[in-house]
């Protein structure tokens, strides 16, 4: 066994908790008791590592623990002792140990228990449950969140969350724990990664409360992405909303001021933002796009590679970014694309077709969340307003801009974005 700090510890936990599960569920099919096993193996580990060393193999350590713990939990519970005892006897418990690198029944150069990480994303992701549901129960089976966190996120109390967690669970319940047929694969991928990129959005610009950016929740959502993308690395969308992922958060250290107001992307400190990152992120976005036809994650990422290879927001390409944007409102109905087209037209032929642009997209679909990728919070009427009162302020109608800021301003509730709103209303009083 080596030693290693609690911090590495607690990042080698989160890493294999979703694999472990996914092993458990496999196994025995019960999901409730599996996650109480997981956990009760990871507080074990917590517990021990720090003092004994990390086991060579941490992962079928965890695996064994959590089987052992499952199976008296199984054993104990008086109405499923017959079937239960009986699957105890025909699997022993020390044969739950993970197989090394490229063995096991998946066969050579696979490692089963990543491939179980994604069954069990798919499976959090089924289309019995709605989207609220799918985003809590990945958060919370995958991701290793606690309830309290998720709650936390969503701003609901923790006994909601918790019984929103318990319907979901109890909504796959005896599903069985195998990847989706290839005919429902394409379907079922478009769930999962449309709420790794939910789970991202409202990390990366939440739709309520006091606080602008949600960090824990946009890592997360970037971290198991990536784990999909491992499993599945020639994948075009994937790949794109990783790159779209990556790319947007990168922007982050310049969003927020000195008291944490909200600063605009033209307004930004480029100084301020994550090279690196972008660096990464444009090489994924250019790999995106050479994975088959381009869909909507490779658009937005390739939007999102233009504003941030930008060193001045002058310099930004905004004829090829309006270019992307045709070709991607031409592809989804998602009104936030149709936003983002808005602003592409006035960046390139004047704030006055941008107005007329934004006007077409009035109406009842304008408050609509759409389903595609976007990088900034969803397209509600208040971003409508937000878009408009910009494009009226460069084209002098001060009067006009002010009561659309004040109109934005009052639709959302993030306390950042209505400072903000109010702010630019203010100064275009009298």
């Amino acid at each position: 066994m080596d030693r290693t700090n609690n911090d590495d510890i607690e990042d080698l936990l989160r890493l294999h908790a979703p694999q472990v599960l996914g092993a458990l569920v496999r196994r025995y099919g019960h999901f409730d008791p599996a996650e109480d096993a997981v956990q009760e193996a990871l507080i074990a580990a917590a517990g021990q590592w720090p003092e004994d060393g990390v086991p060579e193999n941490p992962r079928g350590w965890l695996i064994r623990v959590a089987s052992r713990r499952l199976t008296d939990r199984l054993r104990s519970d008086t109405a499923r002792r017959r079937r239960e005892e009986t699957a105890a006897a025909l699997t022993p418990a020390d044969a739950f140990v993970a197989p090394p690198p490229g063995e096991g029944p998946s066969g050579p150069g696979r490692a089963p228990s990543e491939d179980d990480t994604l069954t069990l994303l798919f499976l959090c992701c089924h289309p019995v449950l709605s989207p609220a549901a799918q985003i809590a129960l990945t958060l919370r089976a995958v991701g290793g969140l606690t309830t309290a966190e998720i709650a936390r996120a969503h701003l609901v109390p923790e006994a909601t969350m918790a019984q929103r967690i318990s319907r979901a669970k109890r909504a796959v319940s005896g599903t069985e724990f195998r990847r989706p047929e290839p005919e429902d694969r394409d379907r079922r991928l478009a769930a999962v990664l449309q709420v790794l990129y939910l789970i991202f959005n409202e990390g990366y610009t939440a739709t309520a409360g006091p606080e602008l950016h949600r960090t824990g929740l946009a890592r997360e959502a970037i971290r198991l992405t990536r784990s999909v993308r491992r499993l599945l690395p020639h994948e075009g969308r994937v790949t794109g909303l990783l790159a779209l992922m990556v790319l947007t958060e990168a922007r982050t250290p310049a969003r927020t001021g000195r008291d944490g107001e909200l600063i605009p992307l033209d307004e930004q400190d480029r100084a301020l933002w994550d090279r690196t990152a972008i660096a990464e992120g444009s090489a994924l976005a250019e790999e995106a796009l050479s994975q088959g036809p381009a869909g909507d994650y490779q658009l937005q990422a390739a939007i999102a590679a233009l504003h941030d290879e930008a060193g001045r927001a002058e310099d930004t390409d905004w004829p090829q970014i309006l270019a992307l944007y045709e070709l991607l409102v031409h592809r989804t109905p998602d009104p936030a694309a149709a936003l983002g087209r808005a602003v592409a037209v006035a960046m390139v032929h004047g704030p006055r077709a941008g107005l007329t642009a934004v006007d077409a997209l009035a109406g009842p679909a304008a408050g609509r969340p759409g389903a595609g990728a976007r990088a900034e919070p969803s397209a509600g009427r208040y971003r409508l307003d937000a878009v408009r009162a910009h494009l009226l302020e460069r084209a002098g109608e001060r009067d006009a801009a002010r009561a659309a800021y004040r109109a934005a301003a009052d639709g959302t509730l993030s306390e950042p974005e209505a400072r903000y709103l109010r702010a630019r209303a203010e100064r275009l009083d009298p």
